[in-house]
């Protein structure tokens, strides 16, 4: 099967206190064949990157408006005079605040859009197919 790749190097800074932060090479990742989920792998200091996945729609609401809850939240905000995207991760190893500038993210997004409108996600999964084969049997 045949499917688009949306990858994006940029590079986020990881807020560890209000005075204090470091920048966190990452990569935002799309594939048209997972039309749901972004993926993000940041390249800490292992050899192995960190991997986040979650919603793509709530990286495209969280660009405009505060959304999500529990693991994920995203948010923008002004930050020396620039936009930026907040997102807030949580996991049983601890909690991350990275941001990430706002044009570069929205940027990306929009290809992975073109790619795959909103609401059309479902086709790409071929589920009518799978059911077809699986009625026709």
């Amino acid at each position: 099967m045949h499917y688009t790749v949306v990858e994006r190097e940029l590079e986020l800074t990881l807020i560890l206190s209000p005075e204090r932060s470091i920048p966190v090479p990452a990569r935002l990742s799309y594939r048209s064949d997972d039309p749901y989920a972004v993926h993000v792998a940041f390249h800490v200091t292992s050899e192995h990157p960190v991997n986040w996945t979650f919603s793509r729609e709530l990286l495209v609401e969280g660009v405009f408006r505060p959304c999500g809850h529990g693991d994920v939240r995203v948010w923008p905000r002004k930050s020396e005079g620039r936009s930026v995207v907040l997102m807030a991760l949580s996991s049983p190893d601890g909690d991350a605040l990275l941001e990430a500038p706002a044009a570069q993210v929205s940027a990306w997004l929009e290809r992975t859009l073109r790619v795959v409108p909103p609401g059309y996600e479902g086709e790409q999964l071929g589920l009518d197919d799978a059911l077809d084969q699986l009625l026709a049997q």
